[in-house]
């Protein structure tokens, strides 16, 4: 090697890698502080930004000057604003509000990343949480929270599923771990002749006609009170699971689908979307990092490839079945019950 670093390869991208937790946690702290919904009332200096959000001035600056030099906050004579994206999808004000994923993994996700060395070499979780979210009702606005974070992780790639599918060949659908009504909301809104609902604990019953009531939605889109695990599943033309398969085992991943194929009739579709891993396993960071976390928070669970769901589909009885990609990390899986014409 000669005296130059590395031979001319320069170290700055993992340095950067190393470093990137810096970064997350002050874009996680501003939405659990409410910075950027502080901001969507309008512009403020430092101190004014500060004392709304309860930053101590030695800090604020800094943290504020930060979240500019991440493409954030705008900065405009001494005077802080929201950029556009964080306008639209930080403001919880907004219903294209994204943050409540940020806010789940600022109070719990965090602190379970930093056990991933444990994990990695118990292949344990490390976390308490079992994967039953009853718990999250014995505190209400817990419980909310948690809806909303559902909400943000899906709002995305369920506005990509009502614009592609073909829903002009169905009328009615059910989403499993449904939470707010996020997906049945943006199908419905999108697809007027679509009516259906979404499944969850009975404890969300609130929760989602509240937000459902919010689009005026209430007339086409009901609660279905259960436990997707071990009640059957209401029938509809399309059933979605949507971020659900990564949360379970092998044997529950292919139970699930078998409830979902005996839950749509001949013609009927099942809907898979999650953050997929590539076939090839090299391009998807974010899907094999989700996969991780499942080490990380649930035994036996794990993420997939869009060929292994294929597969499991078939395993269960779908003649037909494909793989698309939405946006970002997300995919879905879309198999039928029996052969399109």
């Amino acid at each position: 090697m000669g005296e130059g670093i590395g031979d001319g390869i320069s170290p700055e991208r993992i340095q950067q890698l190393g470093s990137a937790f810096r970064s997350s946690r002050a874009l996680l702290s501003a939405v659990e502080l409410g910075v950027f919904t502080e901001l969507a009332k309008g512009p403020l200096e430092a101190d004014a930004l500060a004392d709304r959000v309860g930053v101590h001035r030695r800090a604020a600056r800094d943290f504020f000057d930060a979240l500019v030099a991440l493409e954030l906050l705008e900065r405009s004579e001494k005077r802080y604003a929201n950029t556009a994206e964080a306008d639209i999808y930080l403001d919880r004000s907004k219903p294209t509000y994204v943050g409540g994923m940020a806010e789940m993994q600022s109070v719990s996700g965090y602190r379970v990343w930093a056990s991933l060395t444990k994990a990695l070499r118990t292949g344990q979780p490390q976390t308490d949480v079992k994967g039953d979210t009853r718990s999250l009702f014995d505190e209400p606005e817990r419980a909310r929270r948690y809806f909303r974070a559902m909400t943000g992780g899906s709002l995305a790639a369920a506005t990509v599923i009502a614009e592609r599918f073909p829903w002009e060949d169905f009328q009615t659908l059910v989403d499993v771990g449904t939470a707010e009504g996020c997906l049945p909301v943006r199908v419905a809104r999108a697809h007027s002749h679509v009516s259906g609902g979404g499944l969850d604990m009975p404890e969300g019953r609130v929760i989602f006609e509240d937000y459902v009531a919010s689009f005026d939605l209430t007339d086409r889109l009901s609660f279905f009170p259960g436990d997707f695990m071990a009640d059957p599943l209401p029938p509809a033309d399309v059933m979605v699971l949507g971020n659900v398969l990564c949360d379970l085992n092998l044997g529950e991943k292919r139970m699930l689908l078998g409830k979902a194929y005996a839950s749509v009739p001949d013609g009927g579709a099942v809907i898979v979307y999650e953050s997929m891993i590539d076939d090839e396993r090299r391009r998807n960071a974010s899907a094999l990092l989700t996969s991780l976390a499942m080490v990380l928070q649930r035994e036996g669970a794990f993420g997939f490839t869009g060929g292994q769901c294929q597969a499991w589909m078939s395993e269960v009885g779908f003649v037909e079945s494909y793989v698309e990609h939405l946006e970002g990390p997300r995919s879905m899986v879309v198999g039928y019950k029996r052969a399109r014409c």
